[in-house]
């Protein structure tokens, strides 16, 4: 089945990495290629694209792209380092990452990610390895799913959430998105309006289970190691969580880190390996009036100095 993916910041996100027709580039999350098919078309014959990706559905249209220049890798972006070793590949020109789940994964009622299809209760985003959503949440203890909807899901009620899910898996395995969204939905007495009260729990949960934040910790010093001087770092979030990774990221990255007391005239004060470029992009009225999941969506882009690591 055929699903609609509109790739969010699209021109902004890929403008962003000051492209070099012969250089070498990481699309981190490829998606449906839209980010791949736009830096592809920047490139000169002796340019390169990496792309990476957990889905199989997205490797399936990866595998599409028959264009010399392009290499796709079944893995997360958390693999950066080691996938580019294996190519042979040692610095980059640029990474863009697009954070999050798609639109396709979403729309996807199967994959187990969006309450408003009742499916299993899967939403890996990789299914060829790793749990299930529903064995997690069958086997979790009460403190430990609360912790991970509380930190996840910034759920004010995920104690109470915990405790039903708990309670109501007593009574029968909890294996679809509808029961899981039926027993938040009784333990989440307010929710914000337009929202569903399962909305936290669910994007706790997907961030759980495809360790999405550790992962993000995990790319970004890489992606600073690996690029070279005057390469960019293009990253789109959509969550606070995310963001203020990426943000923090980025802060530390771009300043001086010397001892207290040190005499030293700010001339001598050390060069930071980033450079942040302009303030933080947002998407325009136009783009989220034609696709709504762009609201949240913000862009942070940085580059590399000369300065050694």
């Amino acid at each position: 089945m055929s699903f609609i993916h509109r790739t969010v910041l699209l021109d902004e996100a890929v403008e962003a990495l000051a492209i070099i027709p012969d250089g070498i580039y990481v699309d981190g999350t490829f998606g449906r290629g839209g980010h791949s098919r736009l830096i592809l078309s920047k490139l000169g014959p002796n340019g390169r694209l990496i792309g990476f990706d957990k889905d199989l559905q997205a490797i399936a249209e990866a595998n599409t792209i028959t264009d010399p220049r392009f290499t796709i890798v079944h893995e997360g972006f958390a693999g950066l380092a080691q996938a580019l070793d294996d190519l042979g590949v040692s610095q980059i020109d640029g990474v863009l990452l697009d954070l999050g789940v798609s639109s396709p994964q979403l729309d996807d009622g199967s994959r187990g990610f969006s309450f408003r299809f009742d499916a299993p209760l899967d939403m890996r985003m990789d299914t060829t390895r790793g749990m299930t959503a529903a064995q997690w949440i069958n086997s979790a203890d009460v403190k430990e799913i609360a912790e991970v909807v509380r930190d996840y899901g910034e759920e004010r009620f995920a104690k109470q959430v915990a405790t039903a899910i708990v309670a109501g898996r007593d009574i029968e395995p909890i294996t679809t998105t509808r029961q899981l969204a039926a027993l938040v939905a009784k333990a989440v007495r307010t929710r914000e309006p337009g929202q569903d009260p399962a909305t936290r729990t669910f994007q706790a949960v997907r961030i759980f289970i495809n360790r999405e934040l550790e992962e993000l910790s995990l790319i970004l010093p890489q992606a600073l190691a690996r690029l070279k001087p005057g390469g960019r770092l293009s990253v789109i979030a959509f969550h606070s969580l995310e963001d203020r990774i990426v943000k923090q990221f980025m802060q530390h990255a771009s300043k001086s880190h010397m001892p207290d007391r040190l005499p030293l005239r700010a001339s001598e004060m050390p060069v930071p390996p980033l450079r942040i470029i302009g303030k933080p992009i947002r998407a325009s009225d136009e783009e989220v009036a034609a696709n709504p999941r762009a609201r949240s969506a913000i862009l942070r882009v940085a580059e590399r100095t000369e300065a050694a690591l």
